[in-house]
């Protein structure tokens, strides 16, 4: 009898099998391999996200610019630099004060970033090199979409 308790203790000292731990592994392999793109595709929709609020932001002070300013001599200048920054103004002493842009988000290299024609007809636009979407316009005529003016 004491013999039997003995060998019965002495076997369940033997731990995790080879076969076990690789099983395991490839288990993890697995899993690491589907959550890993995942991932990285959050960070280009973060930046996405980033640049259509930056735009969003510039968009919605243009059209209080519209409702409340008297419509004449409307500039937006962008200041490249670390971030980077917009300033609206005009002639009639309106101004935004400084916009700072997020991180990576810069104007088109083509075409021209603010389209400021009339209270119905503006539009501004905003790239992100790092993004999915990359470039975001925002529009009196559209609101927020994808693209350039």
């Amino acid at each position: 009898m004491l013999a039997r308790v003995r060998t019965s203790l002495d076997e369940k000292d033997r731990g995790f099998t080879l076969i076990e731990l690789l099983v395991v592994m490839i288990i993890i392999g697995i899993l690491a391999a589907i959550a890993v793109p995942v991932f990285l595709s959050q960070r280009a929709k973060a930046r996405d996200t980033a640049t259509k609020s930056d735009v969003s932001n510039i968009g919605k002070e243009l059209a209080t610019y519209y409702v409340d300013g008297s419509g004449t001599g409307l500039t937006v200048t962008y200041a490249a630099g670390t971030p980077p920054t917009i300033t609206i103004a005009d002639t009639a002493g309106y101004s935004s004060g400084v916009i700072k842009l997020s991180n990576g988000t810069t104007q088109p290299a083509t075409g021209a970033s603010a389209s400021l024609t009339s209270p119905t007809g503006w539009c501004v636009s905003l790239t992100n090199a790092d993004g999915s979407t990359k470039d975001f316009k925002y529009s009196a005529a559209g609101g927020m979409q994808s693209g350039h003016c």
